[in-house]
Order: structure tokens, then sequence, then C-alpha cells
């Protein structure tokens, strides 16, 4: 509350950062060496961080969690075939597989997880179908071992999207190493964030191969540089991530685990609290970057809530529904969840009180 007792905005997310956030960067800008390479390594010191961290073969940080969608895919030939994919999830994932030239073959989500459905999953397997690209809605992993089965039965490749997932952990082990490539965002409103950032983990056998690919493929597609001369063997883009965003990155990877312990305790909370059947279940090994619940009267919820100074998400409306990928397809659960979820606060800047407040304020509903 503010000094006249009035309720300040509860923001849907932001960031946690302190002083040594704001000196790590403040050194980095004085220092000059701005750019990724420039001297100061910070992008570098990241990469080692984050593999081990992940328990990954090895990492590639670029400056967005899209561009780490984009490039992971574009390692491996998908031009005129087929990627399975929710259409529960952020237009990112969608658009990196048309950006490769692959179509997207939308798969429906389980209706108590919102996570990629295994039975439908296999459903949709073709003669055309190249890989799967799940995601870990709202920071809970997928039932790995059943995707994992079945993309090895069919040969497929495994990339997952960890957007919402920096941190969870799948049978104590984090999430980075569970696929041939996982894509993280670091995006400021993400549970580790930077002002831009991302980044893609290898655990593929032959992984320093698709490294040094990566590595040129960030940076415009040069490769075999010696001082000033290089050679562009590849189309590339500019996907480096910055020495100052990954300046933040080194301290807020660090915080990590204690954030996340955070953000369970809010979800334990809610989970316990709020007064719906239908809401996002409790799992030690989930991030919660998202809290979502379901309601038949959601807009007006919505409405109700903004009215007492609460913000609230919709994630997502389904990709399969809009314009430039529309289909055709029936995707029930996908299609009923989205006219109902609602995502309520989640970050670890929330007070007790604005957290007890959230509650009531849906329970009065």
């Amino acid at each position: 509350m503010s000094d006249s007792g009035e309720i300040k905005i509860i923001k849907l997310f932001s960031p946690d950062f302190n002083n040594k956030e704001i000196s790590a960067a403040v050194n980095t800008i004085k220092s000059g060496n701005w750019a990724s390479g420039s001297g100061i390594n910070n992008v570098k010191k990241f990469e080692e961080h984050f593999k081990k961290n992940t328990n990954s073969k090895t990492c590639i940080a670029v400056d967005s969690g899209s561009s780490a969608l984009e490039l992971a895919l574009s390692l491996f030939n998908l031009k005129n075939k087929e990627v399975l994919v929710p259409s529960f999830t952020f237009i990112s994932t969608i658009n990196s597989i048309i950006f490769n030239g692959a179509k997207p073959i939308f798969v429906d989500i389980e209706p108590e997880t919102l996570n990629l459905d295994p039975i439908d999953l296999e459903k949709k397997i073709t003669k055309k179908t190249k890989m799967i690209l799940p995601v870990h809605f709202g920071g809970l992993p997928i039932n790995i071992k059943n995707i994992k089965k079945i993309a090895k039965k069919n040969n497929l490749l495994l990339i997952t999207d960890a957007a919402h997932a920096c941190g969870a952990k799948i049978d104590k082990q984090k999430i980075g190493s569970e696929a041939d490539c996982v894509c993280f965002s670091f995006h400021p409103v993400k549970n580790l964030a930077m002002p831009k950032g991302g980044a893609i983990t290898i655990n593929l056998k032959n992984y320093k191969k698709y490294e040094k690919i990566s590595k040129s493929l960030r940076w415009c597609g040069i490769d075999n540089r010696k001082n000033v001369k290089y050679d562009v063997p590849r189309l590339g883009h500019n996907f480096y991530m910055d020495e100052i965003s990954a300046s933040i990155g080194i301290i807020q990877l660090k915080k990590l685990e204690s954030m996340n312990k955070k953000r369970y305790l809010i979800a334990k909370k809610y989970f316990n609290q709020i007064n719906l059947e239908k809401k996002m279940p409790l799992v030690k090994g989930c991030s919660y970057h998202l809290y979502w619940i379901i309601s038949e009267k959601r807009d007006k919820l919505r409405d109700f809530l903004y009215s007492k100074n609460i913000e609230t998400g919709i994630h997502y409306q389904p990709a399969h529904k809009m314009s430039l990928y529309k289909t055709k397809i029936k995707l029930p659960i996908t299609e009923e969840i989205s006219k109902k979820i609602i995502t309520l606060p989640m970050h670890t800047n929330l007070t007790k009180k604005n957290i007890e407040y959230v509650i009531k304020m849906v329970n009065s509903f």
C-alpha cells in the first residue's frame, strides 16, 4: 500500500535486481567493452557458468529466446519437413519453424499441465515429420520420458522451448540437458532476467560441430576468423548477446535457485488458498514463471481484478486460430483453455500483503 492507503498496481511481472546487477552493468559500461568478444569476456563467462548450471555439453548465448529458437532449428535441414509443436505457446516458437522452411503441425495439450499431450503427439507423426518442439509451459516440465520415447521410436529430433523454465528441474536435474537442444529466454520478465538475452544448450554426441556452426550463425555467418581476415561459409544473423546483458546474467544466475524457491512459495499459497477447482498444479521442480487459473468468467474476472489494481495476463491465444498460421485442425483442450485461462502476478517482488490481497480478490469475485 502507498502512504495514502491506496493499493499500488500489483504487476504481473517484475525483474528481481539490486545493486550487484547495477554495479556489474555500470562497470561494463565504463570499460567501453560493450560488444561481445571485445575484451571483457562476460558473454564467455556466462556461457561457461550456464553450461555447468544446466549440466549441458555446451551453451551458445544469443540476444533473445526467439533468436535461440530460430538458430537452434537452423542447425538441421528442416526445409519442407514437419515439426510437431503446441498451438498453446508464444508465437516465437511457431515462427522459428516457418523461418526455417518447415511446416508447424499443431498438437493439443494436457488439461492438467497445459503441456504437449504425448497421445495426440503420436497421432500427428507422418513420413514428413522431422522434429518435436514441446514447451515447458509456465515452467512446468513436460512429460520428457514419454516424449523422448516417441522421438527415439520415430527417429525424430527433440528440441525443447524452455523460455519459461530456467532453473526448473526434472528428477532433480535442471532443465537444459533433456533434449538434443534446449532454448532459453532471458527477457526482462523471465526468471533469469537481462535487458536482452537467450541461450541454446546443445547435447548431441557431435555437439562440437554444432557449437562451431552456432557461433558462426549468430555472427552473420562469419567463420575461420584470423585477425581481420575471415570467411562466410553460411548465411547467418546478428544474434550476439552483448557484454552488458551478460554481466547482469552472471549475477542473476547466482540468484536463480533462491529466486525460484520464492516463486514456488508464492505458487504454494495460490494453490492452497485460491478457491477454484482448476489451477496450476503444485510441483516441486516447476520454476513458476507463470501461475495460471481457469475461470468460466475469465474476462469479467480480469476486469474486476484490474479495477482492484491487479494486473493479469492471458497466456496464450491459440496460434492455430491466428491469421498467419490458421488451419482447420481442431484442438479441443487448447481451444477451451485459451478462453478461460488467466495468469496472476508472479515474481519475487510480491510482498506477503500483495499475495494475500490477490488471493482475497480472486476469491471475492
